[in-house]
């Protein structure tokens, strides 16, 4: 079973966030990475939002979560970079791009980091450059893309049955 971290960065949707723990926690993810105006379940003591503020975030996220905001462990960083200057797992994109391979064509690293961006917008050229390698999804209907969190779901399966 590989070891998976993964980094949610600029995710706006509180019920995405929830599902992503949720559905991480079933695939044994080691740990989520949050970053940029993604939301995040409560810090505690170490919380520095307004107490109303991060109670009616982790309450939201809780609402898909489930209590798997509990039970994976989790990290913030304001910034995508404080994380990543501190890391040395293989960083993998979960993104549309010339320069992507198909998850189904993909041998993941036993080790690594799965990026999952914004959920119009996507992941930023400047972060796509400093990732290690670029997964994508292949679509057969009319839309472009796949929700955040059902595309979480779909690359931890397929990553994890790889191996």
């Amino acid at each position: 079973m590989p070891r998976i971290t993964l980094v949610l960065h600029n995710i706006r949707s509180t019920h995405n966030v929830g599902a992503i723990f949720r559905t991480a926690e079933g695939f044994g993810v080691e740990e989520i990475i949050l970053s940029g105006y993604t939301p995040y379940p409560s810090l505690g003591k170490l919380d520095t939002r307004l107490p109303h503020i991060a109670e009616k975030l982790t309450q939201q996220i809780h609402k898909t979560a489930l209590g798997a905001e509990t039970i994976v462990p989790f990290r913030f960083f304001a910034e995508f970079d404080d994380w990543q200057k501190n890391t040395e797992i293989p960083l993998i994109a979960l993104e549309q791009s010339p320069k992507s391979t198909l998850l189904s064509d993909y041998q993941p690293p036993e080790t690594f980091a799965l990026l999952l961006g914004e959920e119009v917008a996507g992941i930023a050229t400047d972060i796509l450059t400093a990732c290690d390698d670029i997964v994508e999804i292949p679509m057969q209907g009319q839309k472009e893309s796949f929700n955040v969190s059902v595309a979480c779901g779909i690359a931890l399966y397929a990553l994890t049955t790889t191996l």
